[in-house]
């Protein structure tokens, strides 16, 4: 028994030294066909791998695309040489950071502060370039240079900045670019933009970003893991950036400019636009800005400036803001009683200067005397609110109404290629009731009536509205693209078709009597004196908004000239819109003259004042100019 256990015990050993020995063999044998597999079978693959991980990639950016006007001749936009400052951290020793940091901040006039958020303590080891500031210009590189020997790990490549040649009114169409932030990186990572790129904010440069930043080029080096160039182990590839590609507009420079010296420094905007095409000739907001401003150094402190101004200098009046019609929307009054034969056009009502409705008097604000008795085409040229209180609440009623306004565009985005247009708004009874828990009432149709109450539109969709009755119902999308083309040789790779916006189911003869009618308010009616101008023959509604203030309206004005023409193709429709914020002097009739004086007059602004005797209403600052 004792031998038998004893035999047992000594046999146990053997086994487990065998079966750890066996283990030992089969773990050698897998790592050994592991490796065979790693260096020899797939030795290429991972070598490819090795050298990926150990290169490094620095962008060189693409120039961005030059913008023109109309004409195509000299770049409202172009590129001009700037440079951004680097700093590699652990090229600096860390007893002269502070040293190197202090004098870099006097170099490019910033604070030393900016310099530590942008290189902080976290980032002290590593040997990958960090930009400090960009948009500096070649004198400041040169004294860098000049110090060079002071400030190690300092350095500097070529980042092109924009320069805007034409600023003024020009900035809200154009805009202006910038640093892409971390919130636009989060959404636009996977159309391949990057940490560092250069994006457009507002305006052209941002609608149409994507192809005028053109594609950047680099330059790949092998580092080692602590991201230092390592030399003599491959040569450094270079790919050539790729500028981005031209935009033609469809602005006309110097119409741009004769408008935005007819608005002068009042708050407000003008739209002028080619009926025929929905071209957009001009689109001027008062007050603009100077986007040339965020190239400097100082970019942060002028936008903060800007963006805290009262007057709201970024805010492009013409798409982004809205206002309640006033009585321009009396043409939209009178397309929708000629259409549905609501009340005959010939028939006159008396106006006495007041209407009773209910407990309250409702009194014509053009003439309070009175207009007497007037057939639709002279209420129009009479702007006479107790004709259109009475038909539009007693005939016309509030559904039609807003069908119309609907179907003249208002209460919808026009889709312009600019981005933040608002869409206006029209009420409906039904709004009213969710809104404030209220009946729509006789009193509300009759202030829709005469374009005043909840209903609010842009002077864009104003200038659409003139459109469609031009184009007997039909209204093109208004854009500013008109071209793009090849930045080297200057060939159209596209250009941009008209595209119908709506088409309206209105007999298209009802708007030649619709014509007739606003060609009677300038031959006749409340625009006869500013606008009844020799050079050509306008047609268009005024419009004055209250706005709750005893002295002070917006003041409206939208036409078209030619009135007659062979060629629709050169028809213009002028909107204008003057703020009730600025001294009341019902400005918008006389700039919407000097505009038209200066497009079919071919005349400047200064010669189209002369010739229309307007000298004696300019103040006293535009007079000495």
């Amino acid at each position: 028994m004792l031998d038998y256990r004893k035999r047992v015990g000594e046999e146990r050993p053997v086994f487990r030294i065998n079966a750890l020995q066996y283990g030992y063999l089969a773990i050698f044998i897998i790592y050994g066909i592991k490796l065979f597999s790693m260096q020899i079978m797939s030795g290429d693959f991972y070598k490819d791998k090795a050298k990926n991980i150990a290169r490094r990639m620095t962008v060189t950016p693409a120039q961005r695309g030059e913008i023109f006007d109309r004409n195509y001749n000299l770049p409202m936009v172009l590129n001009i040489d700037s440079f951004a400052v680097n700093i590699i951290p652990a090229e600096i020793p860390d007893e002269k950071k502070g040293e190197v940091f202090a004098s870099l901040s006097e170099l490019l006039n910033i604070g030393i502060q900016q310099i530590e958020r942008k290189v902080p303590k976290s980032s002290y080891h590593l040997y990958q370039a960090i930009e400090v500031v960009s948009s500096v210009p070649i004198d400041t590189i040169a004294r860098i240079s000049e110090r060079i020997d002071e400030l190690p790990g300092v350095a500097w490549k070529s980042k092109p900045v924009r320069n805007y040649v034409e600023t003024g009114s020009f900035s809200h169409i154009i805009g202006y670019v910038g640093d892409i932030t971390k919130e636009e990186l989060k959404v636009m990572y996977n159309r391949g933009y990057a940490s560092g790129d250069v994006i457009g904010k507002t305006g052209i440069e941002r609608q149409y970003d994507d192809i005028l930043r053109g594609k950047d080029g680099n330059e790949i080096k092998v580092v080692d893991v602590r991201g230092r160039s390592i030399s003599g182990d491959e040569q450094t590839i270079e790919t050539s950036p790729v500028m981005g590609k031209n935009l033609v507009l469809t602005i006309d420079r110097s119409i741009q400019l004769l408008a935005e010296k007819a608005l002068g420094e009042r708050m407000g905007a003008v739209v002028v636009t080619r009926p025929s095409t929905g071209e957009v000739l001009a689109m001027v907001s008062y007050p603009y800005y100077d986007p040339n401003v965020f190239n400097s150094t100082s970019g942060g402190s002028a936008y903060q400036t800007l963006l805290e101004d009262p007057n709201k200098p970024f805010l492009n009046r013409a798409i982004q803001s809205h206002y309640p019609p006033a009585s321009t929307f009396k043409v939209v009054m009178t397309t929708g009683i000629l259409a549905e034969k609501s009340f005959p056009p010939e028939k006159t009502i008396d106006c006495d200067g007041e209407l009773l409705y209910g407990d309250r008097i409702f009194r014509c604000h053009i003439r309070r005397p009175g207009h007497g008795p007037l057939n639709l085409q002279e209420a129009l040229g009479e702007s006479c609110d107790v004709y259109f209180w009475t038909t539009g609440r007693d005939f016309l009623g509030v559904e039609r109404i807003v069908s119309y306004a609907k179907d003249f565009g208002f209460g919808q985005a026009t889709g312009i290629d600019l981005p933040g247009e608002i869409a206006g708004f029209v009420p409906t009874p039904q709004w009213k009731e969710r809104k404030f828990h209220e009946k729509w009432l006789g009193g509300d149709t009759m202030n829709m009536s005469i374009g005043q109450g909840y209903t609010l539109v842009t002077p864009l969709q104003m200038a659409d509205m003139v459109a469609m009755v031009v184009n007997d119902g039909v209204i093109y999308q208004p854009h500013i693209l008109k071209e793009i083309r090849d930045p080297v040789s200057g060939a159209i790779i596209k250009s941009a078709k008209p595209v119908v916006l709506h088409k309206s189911d209105i007999d298209s003869a009802l708007f030649e009597t619709v014509r007739e009618n606003m060609r009677y308010v300038v031959k006749e009616g409340t625009a006869e004196f500013p606008v009844n101008i020799k050079s050509v023959e306008i047609a268009g509604k005024t419009g004055t908004g209250e706005v709750g203030l005893a002295d002070r309206w917006h003041s409206w004005f939208t036409a078209f000239a030619p009135y007659e023409t062979d060629v629709p193709e050169e028809r213009v429709v002028v909107s204008i819109i003057v703020e009730a914020s600025n001294q009341w002097e019902w400005w918008a009739p006389y700039a919407s003259a000097i505009i038209f004086q200066g497009i079919f007059a071919q005349q400047s602004y200064e010669d189209a004042v002369k010739t229309l005797g307007f000298q004696y209403l300019m103040p006293a600052r535009e007079r000495r100019e």
